[in-house]
Order: structure tokens, then C-alpha cells, then sequence
């Protein structure tokens, strides 16, 4: 009893004396706990947006990238599409060079930078996303990069904003989509582009994360349904070495 007694006391002790010593560097350096709770509070979003603004050049979409890379490869993972998929969603956008283009899901900016650097300043290109916080970094992440005057921002459910992009956006057909949102969603919303007739023939519709985390049942339905010609290409997924790809599928009319 009286070993049990001393060792929590010793414990208490230990516990008290790192406290007075933490409590004691926040004293001296107030700087120090400012940063910690900053550092710890702050999303990976809100990290990586303040990472970017640190080491990019503003207007620069092309060094934005650069440090969203090197962030997502040496710092934290990031769900981009990245830069090793992403030169494949290059190539797609340089080969269709779509006038009007939709994006479902604009997490941080990251793929509308990536594309609208690629298109004409006449290009119409418009970014739906649900999260409001995701969205808020998104706005200051594309103002950074120099072109928050050539993304239609949209915060909203994609669900609410499809039927009303001929009404309300004036978008008669789409010419090109991307498609990065929630995955059990994918198949939703290409039938609501589809009954809403915002699809033309030669449409293309790209998909990220096919194989991870995955959308089956929307590659299955693309693949099979008749109404599209569809590819799958194969890359990575984001910042790793894992397996993934893009879904190619243009629209058949």
C-alpha cells in the first residue's frame, strides 16, 4: 500500500513539474503557444493553403501547383487529382478545349487551377462544392493563383445546381465535365446532366478516383449503358504509389 501511495505521488510530481515547465516556455515565448495552437487547430486545407502562400508565387497558377504538390508528396496527403493523373486530365482538356466546363467537386481549387491555366480567358468554367469550408479555400487558394476572375465559384449541392444551370448559369450543353466529388454520387449526377440535357454528342466526361476510393457502380453504368464511349486510364492515385485512374467517356448523342 505504502509503494502504491509513493508511486502515485511520484507520478503527480513528474505530472505537475512538465506542466510548470510548459507552462513556463508559453510564458517566456507566448509566440510558441500561439503556434502550437494555431498549427493543431488549423485543417489540412487551411495548412495547405497557408503552405502555398508561403512558398508560391502569387499569380502563379503554375507554382500554386507546384507547392500543392510538393506538400501533398513530402507533408500530409491531399485528395487532389494530383500531378501524375493530373497530366492526363491535361492532355483530355488540350484535346477537347471545351468553351463551357463543369466541375463537380472543387475540394481546394487545386484541378480548377490545374485546367482554366489550359483554357482561353472566353472559356466559361464553373466549380460546384458542397463543403462550405472546402469552398472558402478554394476562394482565396484560385485568388491566389491569379484567377478568381475566371471560375464561376458555386457552393452548393450538385444535386440543386445541375437542373438549374440552364435557367439560372444560361449553360446550354457542356462540353467538357469533371467529375471528383463524393463517389456514390458520380452515377446521380451524370443522369441528372443527362435528363437535364446539358450533355451534347462529343461531350467529355472525365471521372477521378475509379479504382480508389472507387465508383463501380458509375464505371459500370458507363461503360454498359450505350450511351457513351469509354476509356479507362490508368495512373496513380493522388500523392502515392497506389493504383488508380481516370474514366474517359464522351457522349454519344
Amino acid at each position: 500500500m505504502l509503494y502504491k501511495l509513493r508511486f502515485w505521488t511520484g507520478l503527480q510530481r513528474f505530472a505537475l513539474q512538465h506542466l510548470s515547465r510548459e507552462r513556463s516556455v508559453f510564458r517566456l515565448f507566448p509566440s510558441v503557444r500561439a503556434q502550437t495552437t494555431s498549427a493543431s487547430a488549423m485543417s489540412l486545407e487551411r495548412r495547405i493553403l497557408q503552405y502555398v502562400q508561403q512558398q508560391a508565387l502569387r499569380g502563379d497558377p503554375d507554382s500554386v501547383m507546384a507547392a500543392i504538390d510538393k506538400f501533398g508528396w513530402e507533408r500530409e496527403f491531399a485528395m487532389n487529382v494530383g500531378d501524375v493523373k493530373g497530366v492526363i486530365l491535361d492532355r483530355f482538356v488540350k484535346e477537347t478545349a471545351p468553351k463551357t466546363m463543369l466541375e463537380l467537386g472543387t475540394y481546394m481549387g487545386y484541378s480548377a487551377i490545374r485546367t482554366v491555366r489550359l483554357l482561353p480567358e472566353t472559356a466559361r468554367f464553373i466549380t460546384v462544392e458542397f463543403n462550405q469550408e472546402n469552398a472558402a479555400v478554394a476562394k482565396e487558394m484560385i485568388a491566389f493563383a491569379g484567377l478568381q476572375n475566371r471560375i464561376i465559384q458555386i457552393m452548393s449541392d450538385s444535386a440543386e445546381v445541375i437542373p438549374q444551370l440552364k435557367t439560372k448559369y444560361g449553360v446550354e450543353t457542356l462540353d467538357m465535365v469533371f467529375i471528383d466529388h463524393w463517389k456514390d454520387v458520380y452515377l446521380r449526377d451524370i443522369k441528372l446532366l443527362e435528363t437535364n440535357e446539358l450533355l451534347r454528342k462529343g461531350t467529355v466526361v472525365v471521372a477521378d478516383n475509379i479504382i480508389k476510393p472507387g465508383a463501380p457502380d458509375y464505371a459500370d453504368y458507363v461503360r454498359t449503358c450505350g450511351k457513351y464511349d469509354s476509356t479507362f486510364h490508368e495512373s496513380n492515385y493522388e500523392y502515392s504509389n497506389d493504383i488508380d485512374g481516370l474514366e474517359k467517356s464522351v457522349y454519344r448523342g
